[in-house]
């Protein structure tokens, strides 16, 4: 137990002494930008990532949900012009919306007289072209998830080196010798896990978001195929 007391204490002086010499400003505490730079170079490619990551969300949020968006009526009003048999005006009005749904419809109707086999497949093929585009860059932020708490590793072993030559060029075992090496290996440790955790958390979100849309692609399609096969029935 009082050995334990002691390791304690010792590590207390470690970081007090060690804030205390790395307070640029002499006021007695350490803003968050001081604490950063303290990170030393590799804070420059996290910061790259985290901003990276905080582009590709926001990018993708927006695209995706400009994607789900769409008229509550749309596949009724397909509907109506299909059944009574005014197929331009089906496809006009089709044609002029952006938005994946109505693409997938609009090539659904391109092939109108064609086999219902060869009208899914046609749609089929559109759909994953549009799965496409809204996955676009999402792999970009799992490689953030994954390699950012690498560069956080790697700042663990340069602050651990950094450490022990400062101790061994000067022999004097103080913390002002100690305490580069220990911020440069904790905040570069946990600057990296939260970026990656940022990255891991946004890929989820929007994998999920995209999964919804595509649930509402199929559930057009398959919506539209039953109406070209309503008058049959």
């Amino acid at each position: 137990m009082i050995n334990l007391l002691q390791t304690l204490d010792t590590a207390t002086k470690l970081a007090s002494g060690a804030a205390a010499a790395t307070d640029a400003n002499n006021d007695g505490s350490i803003s968050f930008y001081e604490l950063l730079t303290l990170g030393g170079w590799l804070m420059i490619p996290l910061a790259v990532l985290f901003l990276l990551t905080i582009y590709m969300f926001f990018e993708r949020l927006q695209a995706i949900r400009k994607a789900s968006q769409i008229d509550a009526n749309f596949m009724n009003i397909i509907r109506d012009h299909i059944v009574n048999g005014n197929v331009s005006a089906a496809r006009s009005y089709a044609k002029n919306i952006n938005n994946p749904v109505a693409r997938i419809i609009d090539k659904g109707i391109q092939r109108l007289g064609k086999d219902i086999e060869i009208i899914e497949k046609s749609m089929e093929n559109v759909g994953k072209l549009e799965l496409y585009r809204l996955e676009r860059n999402l792999s970009v932020l799992s490689l953030i998830a994954g390699i950012a708490p690498m560069f956080g590793f790697l700042g663990t072993i340069f602050g651990m080196f950094q450490l022990f030559y400062n101790l061994a060029s000067t022999g004097d075992f103080t913390i002002q010798t100690m305490a580069g090496g220990i911020y440069t290996k904790m905040i570069t440790s946990a600057t990296g896990l939260i970026i990656g955790l940022l990255a891991y958390i946004a890929h989820n979100y929007l994998t999920t978001q995209v999964d919804k849309t595509a649930n509402r692609m199929e559930a057009s399609s398959a919506e539209f195929i039953d109406v070209l096969q309503e008058p049959a029935r």
